[in-house]
């Protein structure tokens, strides 16, 4: 009986960390993958990931693309994270407010997620014309300035994979080497723009950078377009200004 419990152990043990590393794999490649893509990287049968992944679907760990081009993170992983997510929201929650007091405007925190932003945070302007965006809001990558930070902030070779996956998602037919060559203008400057890329009448300007846990995180200012030449040199540098403490913050043990 001793014998049976512990090579039931592990057993469950091994699955799990089988479990563990398809989840890893599914992370590493945020533009989706396939089971037999899947099976290569973790090195295990392709009918055992079959099973694997059948049960990480069944509980929302996992979820298929629905432009058939494969398997990505499902929904359950960004909620488990929430429990530990408050570190960085907290830890920026100062950052934020003292840009909006520098600014007049609306300062957003959000977290690179799979194929696009997830808002996490957000303290309003002090304007009566303010842009809002709610705390769990997905945006897009291609057409955000705190999309396009993280772009930057990413390998060439998988930015351009998340890039052509997301433009055939929304039917862009956009210019691949000049949007490669504006991302590296984000590199030089630290700072990324969106001019009425994502909404008509909205502009905004953020920087990204990554957590201690690796993640890769934006902070952005979006501002109402009538006003945003106006004040746009003060969202510079009030910015890099932040992107500097961050750095800092980031770069302690």
């Amino acid at each position: 009986m001793i014998e049976e419990n512990e090579k039931s152990s592990r057993s469950g043990i091994q699955v799990i960390a089988r479990a563990a590393a398809v989840l890893r794999a599914l992370k590493t490649e945020q533009s989706g993958m396939s089971l037999g893509q899947i099976a290569d990287v973790v090195g295990l049968p392709r009918s055992t990931v079959q099973r694997i992944v059948g049960a990480l679907q069944a509980e929302r760990l996992v979820i298929s693309e629905p432009n058939g081009r494969g398997l990505r993170l499902g929904p359950e992983v960004s909620a488990l994270a929430e429990a530990t997510r408050y570190n960085i929201v907290e830890t920026c929650r100062l950052l934020l407010m003292e840009l909006t007091q520098a600014t007049g405007e609306t300062a957003d925190l959000s977290v690179m997620r799979g194929a696009g932003m997830i808002f996490l945070d957000q303290v309003p302007g002090t304007h009566r014309l303010r842009t809002v965006s709610s705390v769990g809001e997905v945006f897009p990558l291609t057409t955000t300035a705190n999309g396009k930070a993280c772009l930057s902030m990413v390998a060439p070779e998988k930015a351009e994979q998340l890039i052509r996956d997301e433009w055939d998602r929304r039917g862009i037919d956009g210019d691949l080497p000049r949007f490669m060559a504006t991302l590296d203008m984000v590199r030089d400057t630290g700072l990324a723009f969106d001019l009425d890329q994502h909404t008509p009448g909205i502009s905004a300007i953020g920087f990204a950078f990554r957590d201690f846990a690796g993640d890769i995180h934006a902070i952005s200012v979006p501002v109402p377009t009538t006003r945003f030449e106006a004040i746009r040199p003060n969202v510079e540098a009030a910015l890099l200004k932040t992107s500097t403490h961050i750095a800092k913050l980031m770069s302690q043990d």
